[in-house]
């Protein structure tokens, strides 16, 4: 009898505690009052980033809410690289954000970070200034890459590259910020961009102005379209 009264005492106890403790995970676990936004961002702001966290943590409680899911649903948020999460007492969520870095536009809709990555820009508007970049889907860290290794290349000619697309069937075409056009074409890029450098410094670079295209996609030499001409010149290397 008195071990039945002990197992009896234990099962109670239990029993208390049980209850105990899910009357106080219920008494924690109440509904976030307050969403917290963290971090230091030159392109968007608060106002933007609490609009876009509101709805992921409506009719999420304090202590169920799964902070990494969060997480991952944040990340969604174009502008966003990373995300980190936390919980502070009483009924508040943090969210130390840092937003991602502009290095050129991509295919007109899109933003790419410097590691080539495209991502959401809008509602917010593009950053002025970055370079125009485009190509097939799954390009963007190709062309990047490219755009930086030509950019020393241009830079000895007094030349800032603005544009540079790779085409569907995989010819280069490249603009500068005087509007002048270049068509590298598919195949042999570095014998194709030494003959524009031998021709530019030798003869090109004094019409500047009045330039509108330079074709390389010739065995021997480099055609030249000018502005307010439908034809076209063949300048022999």
């Amino acid at each position: 009898m008195k071990r039945r009264s002990s197992w009896l005492g234990l099962a109670l106890l239990v029993l208390l505690l049980v209850a105990g403790g899910r009357a106080l995970w219920l008494w924690l676990d109440r509904p976030i009052e307050r969403v917290s936004i963290r971090g230091d961002w030159d392109y968007v702001n608060a106002d933007y980033l609490r609009t876009q966290l509101s709805p992921l943590v409506s009719n999420t409680t304090w202590l169920s809410a799964d902070l990494g899911k969060l997480r991952d649903d944040a990340l969604d948020i174009g502008w966003l690289h990373e995300v980190r999460l936390s919980r502070e007492w009483p009924d508040t969520l943090v969210f130390e954000l840092v937003e991602q870095r502009p290095v050129a536009r991509w295919n007109d809709r899109y933003l790419l970070n410097d590691q080539g990555v495209p991502f959401v820009f809008a509602p917010m508007a593009a950053p002025d200034g970055l370079p125009d970049l485009s190509g097939p889907e799954g390009s963007s860290q190709e062309v990047l890459s490219y755009y930086h290794n030509l950019l020393p290349e241009f830079a000895s000619l007094a030349l800032s590259l603005n544009q540079l697309r790779l085409e569907p069937r995989g010819a280069w075409r490249l603009q500068f910020d005087n509007d002048m056009w270049v068509m590298l074409g598919r195949q042999q890029h570095e014998l194709r961009l030494a003959r524009l450098m031998s021709s530019w410094q030798r003869e090109l670079k004094r019409f500047k102005g009045d330039i509108r295209y330079i074709d390389l996609r010739y065995p021997n030499g480099v055609a030249v379209s000018w502005h307010g001409d439908e034809d076209y010149e063949r300048l022999a290397q």
